[in-house]
């Protein structure tokens, strides 16, 4: 199964991924935890670009299109050769995240990211995506609390208004709701225990969590 996982910035998305990841592996599941943008050499070095604090502003359709390039070589090099293994993916953000960030927020044509993603996909889509959703103003103050402990942040979305982040929530609830079967949305509000609790609800049905 290809599991991803999405939400606006200091949803938490990390820490529950590593506690599904821990979960599966010992039930003995053959798991695959991998992120965006990154999890090859030239995904980490496009990442550097995407995410340096103070790099400063960038077209949108560039940003688009970094993403996307990071995206493919995730797809070839990490990702499909994991499925075609047989093996359990868990992704941190996949296209989605380009839908709700690079349309929704930067206002790029839906369009114009439909075309983009399928190229760089190849038409690969998730069996569920879990969204962890919450109020904006905790995701940042989450995320800027994590960020005063990392010595080199990666914090150019960070530095966003709060209308931007606003504006990328919806476009992850609005994902959700034209696409409920595949698009789950969890709360993301309570306990680390509570949230993981919620994730293995949705996903009971397709992986082997008891």
């Amino acid at each position: 199964m290809f599991i991803t996982f999405e939400g606006i910035e200091g949803c938490g998305k990390s820490t529950q991924i590593k506690l599904l990841h821990d979960k599966l592996s010992a039930s003995g599941a053959d798991v695959v935890a991998t992120h965006e943008p990154g999890g090859t050499h030239a995904g980490a070095e496009i990442r550097k670009i995407l995410l340096r604090s103070g790099s400063g502003p960038m077209d949108p359709v560039t940003e688009l299109l970094l993403f996307s390039a990071a995206r493919s070589e995730l797809v070839n090099a990490v990702i499909m050769p994991a499925i075609l293994q047989g093996r359990h993916v868990l992704c941190d953000r996949f296209h989605d995240s380009t839908f709700a960030y690079q349309g929704h927020a930067r206002g790029v044509d839906i369009e114009v990211v439909r075309t983009v993603t399928q190229i760089a996909t190849g038409g690969l889509t998730p069996e569920r995506t879990i969204v962890l959703d919450l109020p904006v103003e905790a995701g940042l103050d989450r995320a800027m609390s994590r960020m005063m402990t990392v010595k080199n942040p990666e914090a150019r979305f960070e530095e966003e208004g709060v209308r931007f982040h606003s504006l990328v929530r919806d476009g992850f609830l609005a994902i959700a709701a034209e696409d409920p079967d595949r698009v789950k949305v969890v709360d993301a509000t309570g306990s680390v225990e509570d949230v993981q609790a919620l994730i293995v609800k949705e996903l009971r049905d397709i992986l082997p969590l008891g």
